[in-house]
């Protein structure tokens, strides 16, 4: 995404393998929950001119019992912090590629291709809702046959493509 938007963007990866939307993660711990860690990261970059979430994925984990409404919500959540912060001044919701029950964290995630069912539609409901912007990953790309879950290389470069050009439309 940085290559394709050119030197005039700093794109900044604050990501963390198994981070969920607000859940703590007790199985696999290290501050996974992203409503608790965003405060500190929004002003640990600040100012910022948009802030791009894609979070929901973990969230599918059977041990979170969440539903693809609640995943949603607890987006809504994120973006009411993110705005409430006074240093973000554009919000973009990205609904993650849908996960897949194969491979080698069939296991982690069963069950989430059925909690996952709508998942992106109502993402785009909170994201219009709260004045965001939407883009829905799984219409560009699609998880690893490795994991299920995880973009390969080259569906990362897909992505990274695609979502410069919806933050070159969003920030015009």
């Amino acid at each position: 995404m940085g290559q394709a938007l050119g030197a005039e963007w700093e794109v900044i990866n604050d990501g963390l393998p198994g981070r969920t939307t607000v859940h703590e993660d007790l199985v696999e711990g290290g501050a996974r929950n992203g409503l608790a860690i965003l405060p500190s990261a929004l002003h640990a970059h600040k100012p910022l001119d948009l802030l791009i979430v894609m979070l929901g994925t973990n969230d599918l984990k059977p041990r979170f019992h969440v539903s693809a409404s609640e995943i949603a919500q607890s987006l809504g959540r994120l973006v009411d912090c993110a705005q409430q912060s006074g240093v973000v001044n554009d919000v973009l919701l990205v609904a993650p590629a849908p996960v897949r029950e194969t491979g080698v964290m069939a296991d982690a995630f069963a069950g989430a291709e059925m909690r996952q069912v709508g998942l992106a539609d109502n993402i785009a409901t909170v994201a219009r809702t709260n004045g965001c912007g939407f883009f829905d990953a799984g219409k560009v790309v699609r998880a690893s046959d490795i994991d299920g879950v995880h973009l390969d290389a080259e569906e990362q470069v897909i992505l990274g493509k695609a979502m410069a050009a919806q933050v070159k439309i969003l920030k015009g």
